[in-house]
């Protein structure tokens, strides 16, 4: 393993301390590029551009070989996301089960056009091409807790939107789940 400790003064020292962490103590026993990058993701809600040099320390790839990586995957954020991250199933079962209008709803609701962060960082809105749960679509994730007409108990996409709309009023009124 690389000494990563000396690497990027611009970084911060508890950034660094935090990227470090994430690289080495993975679980995973196969050290990859992409494996790297998810510890890292997982660890801080998103890769700072920095961090890619890091990476290719600790993988012995280059730069380039990492950024290559890190910009396929359309997934990965490169800037901190808000303080909520929303997360909703865009994936064939999903959508025709109700998505595009759960999906509609999110984005009035936050004043959105389209996935992004809202402009107080508050949430961050992102569309899925799928989050796992095809027999309970449509699902959405709401800082990483699944919630779907089934979990809530009604077996309609209204109910859903009313709770993503609930979460979302208690995220603006600083009540937060």
């Amino acid at each position: 393993m690389p000494d990563l400790g000396g690497t990027l003064s611009a970084l911060s020292e508890d950034l660094r301390d935090k990227i470090t962490d994430a690289l080495v103590n993975k679980n995973a026993k196969t050290v990859t590029v992409l494996s790297s990058l998810l510890a890292v993701e997982d660890e801080l809600g998103y890769i700072p551009p920095r961090a890619i040099e890091l990476v290719a320390l600790y993988t012995k790839s280059t730069i380039n070989d990492v950024w290559g990586v890190a910009s396929f995957y359309t997934n990965f954020r490169f800037t901190p996301p808000g303080e909520h991250v929303v997360e909703i199933c865009w994936g064939p079962t999903c959508h025709l089960l109700g998505a595009r209008g759960i999906l509609k709803s999110t984005l009035d609701s936050l004043g959105l056009s389209e996935e992004g962060d809202t402009a107080d960082k508050k949430v961050s809105l992102k569309y899925s091409t799928c989050l796992g749960a095809c027999s309970q679509g449509p699902v959405v994730h709401v800082d990483g807790k699944m919630i779907s007409p089934q979990s809530i108990g009604r077996t309609d996409g209204s109910a859903l939107v009313d709770k993503i709309s609930g979460m979302i009023s208690d995220v603006e009124n600083g009540k937060s789940q």
